[in-house]
């Protein structure tokens, strides 16, 4: 089989699985394991898979833009948020990322809910600016055009100084090994921080966005408590439910 064909074989089969294994394309190819390795490391470099141990995994669908992604899957992001609210109460200190879904979290904000939000995202700080009742901490730093959120050593610090009751995070990509991971190394390590900073961590994340991976990492799975979903009872959320994440 000539290389051409075997890069479409991999790549056709990890659109059908959401995982290929090296073990079983070396079999299926007839070729060595080393062969079916420098494949896929040619596939990662020209940005078609993410190379995990054994194997590989597909790129988020999502594309990168603030402005891009706020209109994908907008009933379910709506759908979503709304099983979010059932976990604020009056008097809460929380963490927003800075993604498209809470977003949509904030726009449905009751006007009696009394809250402190703390947030690197500034649509999500001016969206709250005519809010009554909810104190909004913006963290300082760098902006980020495309993803509209601030990053670098000042938000870092600032979150490194706060302990919140939840972390609200939009995940880019979640995977059972690879964990929580991202596209942008710096907008990562800021939402490790989030992690690190909150008693409880709620990721919000359409079903595409399981079993993906980007190259940077935010956390180990197993630190998400909650993982809020468009559809708690699809197959691929079964391997998180296994490993104790709640799915609403």
């Amino acid at each position: 089989m000539l290389k051409e064909e075997r890069l479409d074989y991999i790549l056709k089969k990890l659109q059908t699985d959401q995982k290929v294994l090296q073990a079983e394309l070396s079999t299926d190819l007839r070729v060595s394991e080393d062969t079916v390795r420098r494949d896929l490391e040619e596939l990662a470099q020209s940005g078609f898979l993410i190379k995990v141990r054994g194997g590989a995994i597909p790129h988020s669908p999502n594309p990168y833009s603030f402005k891009e992604r706020i209109g994908y899957h907008e009933d379910d992001k709506r759908n979503m948020a709304l099983k979010a609210l059932t976990l604020l109460h009056d008097g809460q200190t929380i963490i927003l990322d800075g993604g498209t879904s809470t977003y949509t979290l904030v726009k449905l904000f009751p006007v009696n809910l009394r809250l402190t939000v703390i947030t690197n995202s500034v649509p999500i700080a001016v969206q709250l600016l005519d809010h009554p009742n909810i104190e909004v901490i913006l963290t300082g730093g760098r902006v980020f055009k495309n993803s509209q959120v601030t990053g670098g050593m000042d938000t870092i610090r600032m979150f490194q100084k706060v302990r919140a009751d939840i972390c609200f995070l939009g995940v880019c990509s979640l995977h059972t090994t690879a964990g929580v991971t991202g596209l942008d190394l710096e907008e990562a390590e800021v939402k490790s921080c989030m992690v690190q900073a909150a008693n409880k961590v709620v990721a919000l994340a359409t079903n595409d966005k399981m079993g993906t991976a980007e190259p940077f990492k935010v956390c180990d799975i197993t630190l998400l408590d909650t993982i809020i979903t468009d559809n708690p009872g699809h197959v691929s959320l079964q391997p998180y439910a296994k490993l104790g994440i709640n799915i609403i």
